[in-house]
């Protein structure tokens, strides 16, 4: 015993799971023949019932009804001598024709539905010969005389039909009871062998179990104790190496394993909290960063406002009375002045973006269209620019984003117009799939394909400020906009003359997450008030 039991202990996992499935395999063979035959058989049983027996009798009632439609169209042809009246005998013709085609198939083989469906055929064909046919070729005033002549030898014919068919209808009934009989039998068998069959799998199985557990899953279950005590955080704890030769192994694998993985814990860890300290001063560097933008945006307006006052103050007393170069450096200095306050202003709208106006809702862009040619209509009739638009969609948006968008692109197509053409303005929108694609397209001095990216960064001038004035944040706003929205904005290369600018905005979209400064933001000036 002592040696079996050494024996059985020096086999490793994969000789216990061969002997096991091999065992597992050869009962399952012979319990899936079993099941195969008793399957096969009920199979053929419902096929014999469904596609034979009943189909059978369905047509030997249908082929007794058209026999019945040509006796009651012959018999009022017969009373009245309507040819109308014919009208059901001609379809019991056809519907006859049908049913005994559908039906000789299904009774071949069959003896006795064969015999019988012969006795109808020959009681049919003898009350078409002698009284059907005759009455129906009959003109009309001869029809009902005949009928009357042959009234009695025609309902004694067509007795004869009834007792066929019913006689028929009988006998296909009590074939395919019997047929339902031997398929609840073989039913009951079939469940008799598939309930022996679990019950021997059962067995089976309660067999496999107990082999596996002795000589796999215990000694595995204790290598599982010993990885949840890792697993809990107990990473000194050592895996101990029990069971078969192959499980020792891995259990040596798994310390292994474990050792290295102490050591990686430790090195992600060290650097999990340096990136959380990094990330820590991201987020505390770009809070400060957009504080100082609010702060700076709006201290700045009280002793700019200052410097322009008195420096305009200086131009209306002092203009004319001092030497030319005197009054060039006042010029410069209220230009100067101006042209900070305005940056201040659209430094101030581009850092609102995102933050303050963020409400999202159903949005006419027609109507926004509307409104933005409205505001721009000095500018407009002073160019002689002519704008025509596509219909806009409703879009999910912000009413004062948007709006902004468009007074951007319109204003820049009517400024960087060509000398002496008359600026030609078109607003596209065409959908396509999830995605509204828009389109401000102009007849101007385009924009290099080089410069197609650089004109979204803040700031950035292709041309000066004599030539045309700006401060450069006009389309950085339309990207930041278009990006807030969840679309995309760009320069489209191909159009020429003029610059094409192309974004989309989703069909259908979610409302965003609030920026972190919205709540700093609740408390902004107005623009061009200092802060208190």
């Amino acid at each position: 015993m002592v040696e079996e039991t050494g024996r059985l202990a020096r086999w490793t996992t994969r000789r216990w799971l061969r002997v096991g499935v091999s065992a597992a395999l050869a009962v399952l063979a012979v319990l899936g023949a079993v099941g195969i035959w008793s399957l096969d058989r009920s199979t053929s049983l419902t096929r014999q019932l469904v596609d034979v027996r009943s189909p059978a009798l369905v047509n030997a009632v249908r082929l007794e009804a058209a026999l019945l439609n040509q006796e009651t169209g012959i018999r009022g042809y017969g009373l009245t001598g309507q040819k109308d009246f014919l009208t059901p005998y001609t379809e019991g013709l056809a519907n006859e024709k049908t049913a005994l085609e559908r039906l000789r198939p299904l009774v071949r083989g069959d003896a006795t539905a064969s015999a019988d469906l012969a006795e109808v055929e020959n009681a049919a064909e003898a009350w078409q010969r002698t009284i059907a046919r005759p009455i129906a070729g009959a003109p009309a005033d001869e029809a009902v005389g005949l009928a009357t002549q042959r009234a009695d030898a025609g309902k004694a014919s067509f007795d004869a039909v009834r007792k066929a068919t019913t006689r028929q209808q009988d006998h296909l009934r009590d074939a395919r009871v019997e047929a339902g009989n031997k398929l609840d039998r073989s039913i009951v068998l079939r469940n008799w062998v598939f309930t022996a069959a679990a019950v021997l799998i059962v067995v089976l199985a309660a067999l496999v179990f107990e082999g596996l557990r002795r000589g796999i899953t215990t000694p595995l279950a204790r290598l599982s104790g010993d990885a949840r005590k890792v697993a809990r955080g107990d990473f000194d704890h050592p895996i101990s190496r029990t069971g078969p030769a192959d499980l020792r192994q891995l259990a040596g694998d798994v310390e292994a394993m474990r050792r290295r993985l102490a050591d990686e814990l430790a090195f992600a860890e060290r650097a999990r909290q340096l990136l959380d300290e990094q990330s820590a001063d991201l987020k505390r560097s770009n809070a400060e960063l957009e504080q100082f933008a609010y702060v700076a945006s709006h201290d700045l307006q009280e002793p700019l406002r200052k410097v322009s006052s008195f420096t305009q103050l200086l131009q209306r007393r002092y203009g004319g009375q001092l030497d030319d170069r005197a009054d060039q450096y006042i010029d410069f200095a209220v230009d100067g002045a101006n042209r900070m306050q305005t940056l201040i202003n659209d430094l101030l709208a581009f850092s609102r973006v995102g933050r303050i106006h963020n409400e999202h809702s159903t949005v006419d862009l027609d109507a926004v269209a509307d409104r933005t040619l409205d505001s721009l209509s000095v500018a407009i009739e002073e160019s002689g620019a002519e704008v025509t638009r596509d219909p806009l969609p409703t879009v999910v948006g912000d009413a004062t984003q948007l709006g902004m968008l468009w007074q951007n692109l319109v204003s820049n197509a009517v400024k960087f117009r060509r000398p002496d053409v008359p600026p030609r303005i078109h607003l596209e929108a065409v959908r396509e799939g999830d995605l509204w694609h828009f389109a401000v397209a102009d007849n101007g001095i385009g924009i290099d394909p080089e410069f197609a990216d650089r004109v979204f960064v803040i700031f950035q001038r292709l041309h000066t400020k004599d030539a045309y004035p700006g401060t450069g944040i006009g389309l950085a706003m339309c990207k930041k906009i278009v990006e807030f929205h969840g679309g995309t904005i760009g320069v489209d290369p191909a159009h020429t003359p003029g610059t094409r600018i192309t974004f989309t905005l989703p069909a259908s979209m979610p409302a965003p997450v609030p920026a972190t400064a919205a709540a700093a933001d609740a408390g902004e000036d107005t623009p061009g008030e200092p802060r208190p």
